[in-house]
Order: C-alpha cells, then structure tokens, then sequence
C-alpha cells in the first residue's frame, strides 16, 4: 500500500501529528521515564545526603522542603522540556502549552469532586478486601505486613513535610507539596510522556500506560490503584482540552485538599491510607456504587457535549488568523 502524503508510517493516524520525532517517540518515552527515575530518586537522594549528611531528622525541615522541590525541578521537569526540545523540537504544541478557558476547567472538576469521595470509598473497599485475604493467607498477611512497612514511611515522610506551625508555613507547604508537583510532573507525565505514548498508541492506551507510571512513581501501595486512576482522569482531560493546564489545574486541587485535610484533621484522621471500617463497609460499598454511576455518568456527558462545552483557548491567536 502506497503511503499517504504527509503522513508517517507507524505513527498513529489519528494523531495525525505535524511534528515528526528525531527518534522513536515510544523509545524516547521509554528511556524519559527511566532517566528521570534514576535522577529523581537516586540522583536527588544523593544531593540530598551531600548537603544534610546522614542526620536528616535534625536537618532544618524548611530547607528539605526547598530540596524537595528543587528535585523536582531539576530532576522532572527540566529533563522533560530538554527531552522534548531535543526528540521533537517543538516543546508548545507536545507539552500542550495550550491556555484552556475557564470553562474548560470547571467542567473537569466537577468531575473531580466526584471522583476523590469515589477513589475514598474503593481505599476502605480495597483495604477491606486485603484484610480479610491476610486473615486467611499467611502468604497474603506477609506481603501487607511489608506494604504496611513501607506505607509508615510514606506517612512518616509526609507528616514531617506537611506539619505546620504557622500560617506562612502553611502557604509555604502548599507550594511545595500542591504548587511545584502539579507543574513539574504534569509537564513529564502529561505533557511529554503521554504525548509520545500518543505517536504510536491509542488515546486510552497511551494515558492509562502514563497514568500507571504515574502511579507507581509514587511508591504509595495502598493509594497506588486510586493514584492511576487519578492519573487516567488527568490524562483524559489533557487529551480533551488539549491543554497541560488542565491537568496541573486538577492535580493542584487534589494536593491542595490533601494538605488542607492533613492541616484540618492530623495525621490520625487522614494519613491512615491502610486503615479499614469493617462496621461501616456496606455504606463504603454503596457509596462506591452511586458514585461511580455518576463519574460514568459524567465521563459519557462530557463525551458527548465536549465541543459545545468547551471554548477556544483566548490566546490561540496564530489558529484564529490561519481559519481567517
């Protein structure tokens, strides 16, 4: 078969992409996530250790804070714009610098109000389910009791970044822990990762194949399920929009509210992500039920309805004048 004009073999059609990777853009994907993994977790971690040493209780927690978000700009985000500027030159259209309206936003949260009390209610679900496998399997009970091990020093790490004194120190916090993660891992994630996934895979594949890396970066085993699909979602929406604002947008929230319940609640009330209420777990699973009715209900109106929703980005001015 004679190969279409302007189109590349092998790259997903539907994409229909105007802009031709120096590589493979699934190679380039691939090796992004490993070297940012690598720089992120290992490369960070020795920064760390050369500037505080091995004494990292006593270190001021203020200046771990502005470490914790230097690794993420220097070890996510940067990496994801040099990747992307050298697989396909043109970092705007791949990372989806796109300004979304204000309209465009909303929508998807609304979706979101829907979908964290959702994700809550499968955590109970799914920790109800483990606990009572572990009753019964011993094999099953070893592998939560490392799970648990390695969930306490998730919390452990959270609670002493999250734990203010002040409210500077809250806003601080929030930048930190809300502000830099949804700007640097959306840009990597979303933008660059899934935008190369999308070369050769279909929508759905490429933002489920994110959103689960997405996930498993975060080494959180009880919240990682609840983490892809938080991923899914934001994949969906920057796919939708076509905007990596969407997307930071909606992982902003979703951090802001966690800080926010953390600095309400403390630690006992919501950091417990392996904790089960076997009492109350026939409301958990109702719960789930109505609210995932009403996520699917949302995702086929949007579905359906997006481009009378949605509005043109109010600053694409070089699309208006090629349409004039």
């Amino acid at each position: 078969m004679e190969n279409i004009p302007g189109e590349n073999p092998g790259i997903n059609n539907e994409q229909k992409p105007e802009i031709i990777p120096a590589i493979s853009p699934t190679a380039a994907a691939i090796f992004g996530l490993i070297a940012v993994f690598i720089l992120y977790q290992f490369g960070g971690g020795i920064l760390t250790l050369a500037i505080f040493g091995f004494d990292l209780k006593n270190a001021d927690i203020n200046a771990l804070r502005l470490m914790q978000a230097a690794g993420q700009i220097l070890f996510i985000l940067l990496p994801a714009l040099i990747l992307t500027k050298f697989v396909y030159e043109d970092v705007t259209k791949i990372i989806r610098f796109k300004y979304p309206s204000l309209k465009e936003i909303l929508i998807f949260l609304l979706g979101m109000a829907i979908l964290i009390p959702l994700l809550q209610s499968f955590l109970y679900i799914q920790n109800f389910i483990i606990q009572k496998l572990a009753e019964s399997a011993p094999f099953i009970n070893n592998i939560k009791k490392f799970f648990d091990e390695l969930d306490s020093m998730v919390e452990d790490t959270y609670v002493s970044l999250l734990t203010q004194n002040s409210p500077l120190e809250a806003v601080f916090i929030v930048f930190i822990v809300a502000v830099v993660p949804a700007v640097c891992e959306e840009v990597f994630f979303r933008g660059f990762v899934q935008s190369s996934f999308e070369y050769k895979l279909k929508p759905f594949l490429a933002g489920l194949v994110t959103a689960t890396v997405f996930g498993l970066y975060h080494f959180n085993p009880y919240g990682l399920l609840g983490l892809i699909a938080l991923g899914v979602y934001f994949s969906y929406a920057t796919y939708k929009s076509n905007s990596i604002f969407v997307a930071a947008a909606l992982h902003f929230i979703n951090n802001f509210f966690a800080v926010f319940a953390f600095f309400v609640f403390g630690k006992e009330e919501f950091m417990e992500s392996n904790s089960v209420d076997p009492e109350n777990i026939g409301i958990y699973i109702t719960s789930f039920i109505i609210l995932l009715t009403f996520f699917s209900l949302f995702i086929f109106w949007v579905n359906n309805n997006y481009h009378k929703l949605s509005l043109k980005a109010p600053l694409d001015h070089g699309q208006e004048g090629a349409d004039k």
